[in-house]
């Protein structure tokens, strides 16, 4: 079974709730075993033009799924919860009910149209390195050989990031 981290992230409506339904929706996949939750975390948005602030967590699940299945999984659930998926002409991100992202599949690097793994931005955000650290903080980034906590002590210009509850 491969080991998989997952960033999850709302910052519209029920935010805490629908990091909460999108955990449970994962968990009920008979081909996914949640292993670790990280707690809740508030972060401003990044890159983002909103006044709306996420909650974030990370989740550490096994899974015999591959990357693409396990992909079209998290994309179905965010679905269900509503998410509509707008491809603006600028590339800016929006505000969403939930995105669900694959951060790290095992040590498998790959880059495709339809995904990237590990993420491309995992190293650059405090609101994916904070929750990781709780979970995972001695995790080995597979491209540039560097602990999480590593990664988190390099950031440049890290953003607030605090703990907003308990664990999901």
């Amino acid at each position: 079974m491969a080991i998989v981290y997952l960033s999850l992230g709302s910052n519209l409506g029920d935010r805490v709730g629908y990091v909460q339904q999108a955990t449970n929706l994962l968990g009920m996949n008979d081909n996914i075993n949640i292993v670790a939750t990280s707690s809740f975390y508030e972060s401003e948005p990044w890159q983002m033009d909103t006044e709306n602030w996420f909650v974030n967590a990370i989740i550490q699940i096994s899974t015999t799924l591959s990357p693409e299945v396990l992909l079209s999984e998290c994309k179905r659930i965010e679905a269900l919860l509503g998410r509509k998926i707008q491809l603006p002409e600028d590339n800016t991100y929006r505000d969403r009910k939930i995105d669900i992202d694959i951060i790290f599949y095992d040590n498998l690097i790959m880059n495709t149209k339809e995904l990237t793994i590990p993420h491309k931005y995992f190293h650059k955000r405090a609101f994916t390195l904070v929750p990781m650290l709780e979970i995972a903080e001695d995790f080995v980034h597979p491209l540039f050989g560097k602990t999480v906590e590593t990664l988190y002590d390099e950031l440049e210009e890290p953003e607030m990031v605090c703990l907003y509850g308990t664990r999901i």
